[in-house]
């Protein structure tokens, strides 16, 4: 399913993370590992996208987020087992939008890389402002935390994410994407 994605996040201490867990206490976690894609020389990322595969216990798939004006454009491709080993294991792309997207991108096919993994642990909630997430990452030796908001308004949403971290005694952090802190720990990047 293809939809605008307009979220807001904030950056926790574990502490922090802690202290909001239980809001979180009838969440059942979902892990989920996001595998990055790139060229070596970040085509992708130069095109203000950004492409991962992204799997669950019992399924995957792929996702494009194209920068908009206000929030990401995200392509989503439900994927099949086999689907994944290939992407996994030759990064050959199934046929779809996405696949069409990145060569009217002029994208070197050719040239992409899985660059690396990034494992959360997220526990998601319909709350009254929008859809809440509280996520627990780890990708190379780093653990980090953060709480997010997706929202279809952007200016009631903004108000509403720093009310609600107001009300639960927590400074608004400013974070980057996940994809964003990812990359900025790659070995030579």
């Amino acid at each position: 399913m293809n939809h605008l994605e307009i979220e807001f996040k904030s950056g926790l201490t574990k502490e922090q993370f802690l202290s909001i867990l239980p809001l979180f206490k009838d969440i059942q976690p979902i892990k989920q590992t996001n595998y990055y894609i790139d060229t070596p020389d970040f085509a992708i990322r130069d095109h203000k996208m950004a492409l991962r595969i992204r799997t669950f216990e019992n399924s995957a798939e792929l996702t494009l987020k194209v920068s908009q004006t206000i929030g990401n454009m995200e392509y989503n491709q439900q994927l099949k087992a086999s689907e994944v080993k290939l992407l996994l294991e030759e990064l050959v792309f199934p046929p779809g939008e996405i696949l069409n997207y990145l060569l009217e991108a002029t994208i070197p096919i050719e040239n992409l890389k899985i660059l690396g993994h990034l494992t959360t642990i997220r526990r998601e909630m319909e709350h009254k402002i929008g859809l809440l997430a509280l996520d627990e990452n780890s990708y190379f030796d780093i653990t980090d935390y953060e709480i997010e908001l997706e929202v279809q308004n952007p200016e009631k949403g903004k108000i509403d994410f720093l009310n609600f971290l107001e009300q639960n005694k927590l400074p608004y952090t400013h974070l980057k994407s996940k994809i964003a802190r990812f990359a900025k720990n790659l070995p030579n990047s």
